[in-house]
């Protein structure tokens, strides 16, 4: 996860400043880390050891959920990780039922909708950071298996009960290279006039999701999502 990331999530978190925090999966515990004893932190991955600043470490397969012993939180945190789960339905529906109500979903995922992205996937068929892992899968080892978009994401979030859905800006949502605004025209003035042409909030608010800098330049995205109920 890029450093510039980790800033604007750690932003998120001290304004929204939560009672109860869950980080899955949590890798190393840069969060724990990063937060001290700001906020008290829960932790689960299936393979790493993170550092002892969380109050509770379980190692467990988030393909199969968030474990119920875990109890319900004011947010949870899910940085890099919905590219590497084969079944994010579940994980996703999992963590709206482990968020108190009013609780906030944090994601940081890999964006695979700016044009560099999809040119690399016109020439090669295979996205920046997802290769061919055929005869490459090892046990034990991260792998990016989903290339997600903000698209796919916020139909994810509104499919497992998602409200509120909102796209954070980071320095990596600005266009890397000069062609890509160019590159990236026809997808701008598409969703514009569906924009444009929205006869309700949910879809205005859909379409300007989909015109934001990190939507379409950015690297990655950071997104928040809420459960109202």
């Amino acid at each position: 996860m890029q450093d510039s990331s980790k800033v604007v999530v750690l932003e998120i978190l001290r304004e929204l400043s939560p009672g109860s925090l869950l980080d899955a999966p949590c890798g190393q515990g840069w969060l724990s880390e990063s937060l001290g004893t700001s906020f008290p932190v829960d932790g689960i991955d299936l393979y790493a050891k993170p550092n002892s600043n969380y109050r509770v470490v379980k190692s467990c397969d988030l393909n199969e959920g968030i474990p119920k012993e875990f109890g319900e939180y004011d947010c949870i945190v899910s940085c890099e990780g919905l590219e590497h789960f084969g079944n994010p339905e579940l994980f996703l529906r999992s963590a709206f039922n482990h968020l108190k109500a009013g609780g906030t979903l944090l994601i940081s995922t890999p964006n695979t909708w700016y044009p560099q992205a999809k040119l690399q996937y016109l020439l090669r068929g295979f996205y920046p950071g997802f290769p061919c892992l055929i005869g490459k899968v090892n046990l034990g080892e991260h792998m990016h298996i989903i290339p997600w978009t903000l698209p796919q994401l916020y139909l994810f979030l509104e499919l497992t009960g998602f409200d509120n859905i909102q796209v954070h800006y980071e320095p990596l949502s600005e266009a890397k290279h000069f062609y890509e605004k160019f590159l990236a025209l026809p997808q701008y003035y598409y969703c514009r006039n569906k924009l444009r042409k929205s006869a309700d909030n949910k879809n205005k608010n859909y379409w300007k999701a989909l015109l934001t800098k990190s939507s379409l330049y950015g690297r990655h995205l950071i997104v928040t999502a809420k459960k109202i109920s």
